[in-house]
């Protein structure tokens, strides 16, 4: 099982053991949400993700993407967007493990910060 969850442990989560691609994005919504320069995501089946313990709050920040974060800390754990229903977009920096997850691929590129170096990712 993988695990994770918000930085003060309310919101924790589980994703079923299996093999799943990791993905930089550097759009400018998840920049500004996460103030960071880019946000890493596990890209996983919305079947094979649960919330273990509490709801986190939603927070439709597009017409087509809901992201969720606990009211206590803060923390945005995870995204969801119409265009991909069956997919869960899992913060990797809120996993118990996030060191296993090594991001393949890059999302808006073309808005990446110039002080960020492209990684060894593959641009999409």
């Amino acid at each position: 099982m993988i695990e994770g969850g918000c930085f003060c442990k309310r919101i924790r989560y589980a994703i079923d053991e299996a093999t799943y691609r990791a993905a930089n994005c550097h759009c400018t919504m998840c920049r500004r949400i996460h103030a960071a320069p880019y946000v890493s995501w596990l890209i996983v089946p919305a079947g094979s993700f649960r919330y273990v313990a509490a709801t986190p709050t939603e927070l439709h920040s597009s017409a087509s993407g809901t992201r969720y974060f606990c009211p206590s800390c803060g923390t945005h754990v995870a995204c969801m967007n119409t265009s991909h229903p069956e997919i869960v977009d899992v913060a990797v920096g809120s996993l118990d493990g996030p060191d296993r997850f090594e991001p393949t691929i890059e999302f808006f590129t073309e808005t990446r910060l110039p002080s960020v170096p492209p990684s060894r990712a593959t641009d999409v």
